[in-house]
């Protein structure tokens, strides 16, 4: 699993013209799901995320993690995140997982995350999306369970 952290100030998701999921102070989870992954690929990325000390402290040190600061997650499937462009010009997703299979670990990654404890909104699986944020930092990262 490969998933981009982005720290935001805000964050939603419109579909159709209709605002979905949103978060104030949090993360924006783009999640990308391969072929090969797997529970324990979700399991580690959960708790990773959970504990990412990427929020400022009081002096201004990134030294808090989400918990510590009150904040949520935002979670949006993203197969694009798996986009393989180093041949020609169009992207390659050959090694994303059919949306059937990534939906099912889509949708448990997002019960695992609920499980934290941590606020948790999401995107619908498959959907056009429309994602606003407000990056903060801007902080974003790349988290890969391998």
């Amino acid at each position: 699993m490969r998933v981009i952290v982005q720290r935001v100030k805000s964050a939603k998701v419109r579909i159709d013209n209709m605002i979905t999921a949103m978060v104030d102070k949090g993360l924006l989870l783009l999640v990308g799901i391969s072929r090969t992954d797997g529970s324990v690929d979700a399991d580690y990325l959960v708790d990773k995320i959970a504990g990412l000390r990427i929020f400022p402290d009081e002096q201004e040190k990134m030294n808090l993690d989400i918990r510590e600061t009150g904040g949520a997650l935002l979670i949006v499937s993203n197969f694009t995140v798996y986009g393989d462009c180093r041949k020609g010009r169009r992207p390659s997703f050959d090694i994303a997982a059919p949306p059937a299979e990534a939906k099912v670990l889509y949708d448990y990654f997002v019960e695992k995350a609920k499980a934290t404890g941590i606020p948790v909104e999401s995107g619908v699986f498959q959907a056009h999306m429309l994602v606003e944020l407000e990056n903060d930092g801007p902080v974003t990262l790349i988290c890969e369970s391998r």
